[in-house]
């Protein structure tokens, strides 16, 4: 590609500057409102755990006054402030979507900062939903080119990639041209951030990093909108993102960073959760519920063998002493095994299955300590996100249930109605059902000419 006309910055620029809302088509647009939806309801599910009280009791000592709405806390925050909490609370539970060939999960940093920026624009609700999109159509194809390898190299990529989008989103409502926002891309290459470590001990700074991604961006599209000069090879410079997290001989796939840019809408392809969990994880639950339906007695189980892409190893399945026995909820939702045996022997998986009870419970650790894994020759990763069950019984039979395409992706997405009923499950640990609707109302319905801040005064009210 030519460096004048090519570089992925200037074409991801032009396009946030370019998008017409009149230009994205009605599925897009009501599958942003429903990305959204999904988000704000593990928002509010997140009210009730300690993280979220710990992280507003820390966001809120450095911050001063503001105007800005924390998500079901009736709390007002400095703009950044806000986004940070408003990301924090709708990642922290891992109930969140994710875009699967990018394995990103986008919407927790690119809506914070859409909401939080356009409510301090005062911009109409379409501007938002724009800006949102944008964000989403720009990480998923930053995220794509790595081909997985972010993860590989212990990066997480929901803080490296949204750190670009959420500078992307916040640009465009900032009415940046395309040649700022490609210096704010620049600019946010020396924000960007989010390090794999929590997986060894269960640590809880996977939850900050969309919030901090969305905060640098924010940055990097201020202080490009007032001249501040940022690298132009952001991305496939000599130190550029990829070359930086991924070293320079990494296998990237460069033509994936603007393919179809306005005409194949990645925010299609978005994949929502069922369970509140690693979505790496989800076919193996799915498969242990099946199992455990059709009449499997966990008494009955001898052995438990889990077949996984092998791309997903250092994730769920490693170290496999630790993961056999998590230390909290946190580090069960990173934990095959347990996922597994939790799935067999309650028939479900759900918030429940992370509280302290279930987790201590000694039949899900005993089965637990007898899932083992091994890696599966007809996995569909990073498209679908595979999984099989093989269950060997004390009495010398075998059982087993695989799920090739994962329930909630692009190729077996959830219903409307499906993600209707998850967002009144989660609204209802924090609000009241009829505060539950108005708020699912108002995501869904208020008119595109609406003031964002009306959108943010539904979502604010504890």
């Amino acid at each position: 590609m030519k460096a004048e006309t090519g570089l992925i910055s200037r074409q991801l620029g032009q396009f946030a500057a370019g998008l017409r809302w009149e230009d994205v088509p009605g599925t897009v647009r009501s599958r942003a409102r429903y990305l959204i939806l999904d988000a704000v309801g593990c928002a509010l599910a997140a009210k009730r755990f300690d993280f979220a009280t710990r992280s507003l009791e820390g966001i809120a000592e450095l911050a001063g006054p503001g105007e800005r709405a924390v998500i079901g806390h009736g709390l007002r925050l400095p703009l950044r402030d806000a986004v940070l909490a408003n990301a924090i609370l709708a990642h922290g539970l891992d109930y969140d979507d994710t875009h699967s060939e990018g394995v990103v999960h986008l919407t927790v940093s690119a809506f914070p900062t859409a909401l939080g920026v356009a409510a301090q624009c005062d911009a109409p609700l379409r501007d938002l939903l724009a800006a949102y999109i944008v964000a989403v159509e720009a990480g998923a194809r930053i995220a794509a080119v790595a081909r997985g390898g972010f993860h590989k190299a212990g990066f997480h990529p929901t803080g490296l990639v949204g750190a670009f989008a959420c500078a992307l989103a916040a640009g465009r409502l900032y009415a940046l041209d395309a040649a700022q926002l490609a210096h704010a891309q620049g600019i946010a290459l020396s924000t960007a951030s989010g390090s794999l470590e929590f997986l060894e001990d269960g640590a809880w700074t996977k939850r900050f990093h969309p919030g901090w991604a969305g905060v640098g961006g924010i940055v990097a599209a201020a202080m490009a909108r007032h001249g501040f000069v940022g690298p132009q090879a952001a991305y496939e410079g000599r130190f550029g993102l990829y070359a930086s997290h991924l070293g320079p001989r990494a296998e990237c796939d460069y033509s994936r960073a603007a393919a179809g840019l306005g005409e194949v809408w990645e925010t299609m392809n978005v994949a929502l959760k069922p369970f509140p969990a690693c979505h790496l994880a989800h076919a193996f639950a799915d498969a242990a519920i099946a199992l455990r339906g059709a009449g499997l007695d966990p008494a009955d189980v001898d052995g438990v063998t889990a077949l996984v892409p092998e791309e997903i190893v250092p994730i769920v399945c490693e170290p496999a002493a630790a993961k056999r026995r998590p230390a909290n909820h946190y580090d069960a939702q990173f934990s095959l095994p347990y996922i597994v045996a939790a799935s067999l022997v309650r028939g479900k998986f759900g918030l429940a299955e992370l509280d302290e009870a279930a987790l201590a419970d000694p039949q899900v650790l005993a089965l637990a300590a007898k899932v083992r894994y091994e890696i599966d020759p007809g996995s569909g990763f990073p498209r679908h996100y595979s999984g099989e069950v093989v269950v060997r019984t004390a009495d010398g039979r075998e059982r087993r249930h695989r799920e090739q395409v994962n329930r909630g992706s692009a190729d077996r997405p959830l219903a409307d109605a499906e993600i209707e009923d998850k967002f009144m499950q989660n609204a209802a640990c924090a609000v009241t059902r009829q505060r539950a609707y108005e708020i699912q109302e108002a995501v869904l319905r208020l008119p595109d000419n609406s003031s964002t801040r009306e959108l943010e005064r539904a979502l604010g009210a504890a």
